[in-house]
């Protein structure tokens, strides 16, 4: 994040401290700045001066909503203000202050030199311009792409990054980051621009992308989620502190088998009255994972909650691992493996697992040369 003073001659680069990569590389590419003489004092003999300065962040994710990284800049601790006043009129150390992502500051000297005509004719109607995605997850290419807005998802994950591994499904992709939405194959050919992601329940976020294939629980994935959000909430407003909690709680119960009549329209509840109560992004967008996995797969909420199944077999409280008897040739390679021995049997006979020793590692599904031992 780069943050600058209207009007100013100096600039705040804002990087968190786990990235010393990110932070030695803009190091140098300071030094190189000023050899150039495009930063320091008289730049380009026009009397002009500008500085540039790295700040570290503690590793705070609300960091990342432009108040709460301007108090962290100030030596104060990361919680967002309330607005307005919005940072334009009154920002770092109560002046005017433009602050950004450096990808957006990185397209000025594009559209500087090339004209806004030509920035406007890349990308949709709305979305101009290009975006920059970290592609990961269940994806044969990962790495850094960047794309024309309206992309599809489709080209990204099939053309660029190259498909799912192994030959599985795509069951979905999550933009956003933690606070994004989760986008089911049906919408593979949605274009991925800023007004597009918003109708299906997700956002762009600052360029994440997930994919996720067909052995990923919904429900653990949301819960998943909103954990990291709960560590991360500064406490400052009550929604975001006791309602992410509250929900977090609700899927955990649900993922042990615990869950109740009811637990889905509870999370809905409290996950609307968190986006419409919290004080900043972080907790106005931690429902965001929820409220997308229940509207795209609902039915696998209800197996948790009235099968107590987990359909994904993800879920180690409702996993059941079985031996098919038709196709078990006996050869042992389980109840050797096997960490607790919880499988029995003679050898060329028919094994057993006993559910009460079983804790569900999955190691003897991996190992079975039959594919006799399935979740």
């Amino acid at each position: 994040m780069l943050v600058l003073l209207f009007g100013a001659n100096k600039g705040y680069i804002y990087v968190r401290a786990e990235y010393p990569i990110a932070v030695k590389r803009f190091e140098v590419a300071i030094n190189q700045a000023k050899e150039y003489g495009i930063l320091g004092k008289n730049i380009w003999n026009t009397g002009f001066e500008f500085e540039l300065e790295i700040r570290l962040g503690a590793g705070a994710f609300v960091c990342g909503e432009e108040t709460a990284l301007l108090e962290s800049i100030e030596g104060r601790r990361g919680q967002p203000r309330v607005k307005p006043p919005y940072p334009a009129n009154s920002g770092l150390w109560g002046k005017p202050t433009l602050i950004n992502n450096v990808e957006t500051f990185a397209n000025v000297t594009k559209i500087i030199l090339n004209g806004a005509q030509w920035y406007a004719s890349i990308g949709t109607e709305k979305s101009k311009g290009t975006k920059v995605f970290a592609l990961g997850g269940d994806v044969i290419n990962v790495g850094l792409v960047e794309v024309p807005m309206g992309t599809t998802l489709r080209e990204i994950v099939f053309d660029i990054g190259g498909g799912i591994p192994e030959g599985k499904e795509f069951k979905v992709a999550q933009t956003g980051g933690p606070s994004g939405g989760c986008i089911p194959k049906q919408y593979l050919d949605t274009p991925i621009d800023y007004e597009s992601l918003a109708s299906i329940g997700s956002m762009m976020g600052s360029g994440g992308l997930i994919v996720m294939d067909e052995r990923k629980c919904m429900v653990n994935l949301a819960k998943f989620y909103l954990g990291f959000t709960v560590d991360e909430s500064c406490g400052k407003c009550t929604p975001c502190r006791i309602g992410t909690k509250r929900m977090l709680e609700l899927l955990e119960r649900i993922t042990k088998g615990q869950g109740k009549n009811g637990d889905i329209e509870k999370l809905e509840k409290l996950a609307n009255m968190i986006k419409k109560a919290s004080i900043c992004g972080l907790g106005q967008t931690a429902p965001n994972p929820i409220l997308s996995t229940i509207k795209y797969f609902r039915e696998e909420y209800e197996a948790h909650i009235i099968k107590k199944e987990c359909p994904a077999g993800e879920c180690k409280a409702l996993t059941k691992i079985t031996i098919n008897p038709e196709l078990c040739k006996g050869c042992g390679i389980c109840k050797k493996n096997c960490p607790v021995g919880a499988i029995s049997g003679e050898p060329k006979k028919t094994h057993k697992i006993d559910s009460n020793i079983c804790i569900k590692c999955g190691v003897c599904v991996s190992k079975c040369p039959f594919k006799a031992i399935s979740k």
